[in-house]
């Protein structure tokens, strides 16, 4: 286990090497690899580990009766997914995790943090802390994708969604983590329309686009200022 990595894992910030280390033997925690593709919680499922993204990175997903598939949120190596799930054992998932790349993941028993063990170790308050800030954030992620998503226009939800990635990242120039597909998920709208559109702004000179990088021209800040 690369300990130093963890070290600067936002679950485990405020703690020591030593303390991650413990917390590493207490929980028991359990390594595991999934490929590209691969569901590592499936919807129905309940679970009772939250999981670290190691390397790679997941998608959570929800997919309805028509096979429709919407991107809910995209984690990357550091952060933590499934711990709302894992809190709650006897829920059911109303989503799948999947591997948006091939990755590795640290599955940690909540239980262990919810219910401290016989040392009680100083880190466990620590945790729940970090744990409860990182549910804040991701409450603040749900509601950002609705107001990405609550346009009809298909354009202003393109403009939204960029212009929050430019401000985040400080940049006109940036690069998003979505691919084309995963970004049509992610705004509930259709591949070939959201294509078709980024073609048509960036033949109005508002925006360049290759792949997942993007420029946003001073045409098109000016229009939405």
């Amino acid at each position: 286990m690369d300990f130093e990595f963890l070290c600067r894992v936002p679950l485990f910030r405020g703690c020591s090497y030593q303390q991650i280390q413990e917390i590493y033997q207490c929980f028991q925690g359990v390594c595991r690899t999934f490929s590209k593709g691969e569901t590592i919680f499936h919807a129905g499922q309940k679970v009772s580990s939250l999981g670290i993204v190691l390397s790679g990175s997941v998608t959570i997903e929800s997919i309805d009766v028509w096979g429709n598939r919407t991107i809910l949120d995209h984690i990357e190596a550091g952060n933590v997914f499934a711990e709302t799930y894992a809190c709650l054992p006897h829920q059911p998932m109303l989503v799948n995790a999947v591997a948006a790349q091939n990755c590795e993941i640290l599955l940690l028993p909540v239980e262990k943090l919810l219910h401290p063990c016989k040392q009680n170790c100083g880190a466990h308050g620590v945790l729940i802390g970090n744990l409860l800030a990182i549910s804040s954030q991701k409450n603040l992620h749900l509601s950002r994708r609705m107001f990405h998503t609550r346009s009809k226009l298909l354009r202003d939800r393109v403009i939204s969604y960029l212009s929050f990635q430019s401000i985040q990242q400080n940049s006109l120039a940036f690069s998003i983590p979505f691919n084309r597909q995963q970004l049509a998920d992610y705004l509930g709208v259709d591949r070939s329309a959201l294509s078709n559109e980024l073609s048509k702004m960036q033949k109005e000179g508002l925006i360049t686009v290759q792949k997942n990088n993007f420029v946003l021209h001073p045409s098109l800040v000016e229009g939405n200022s």
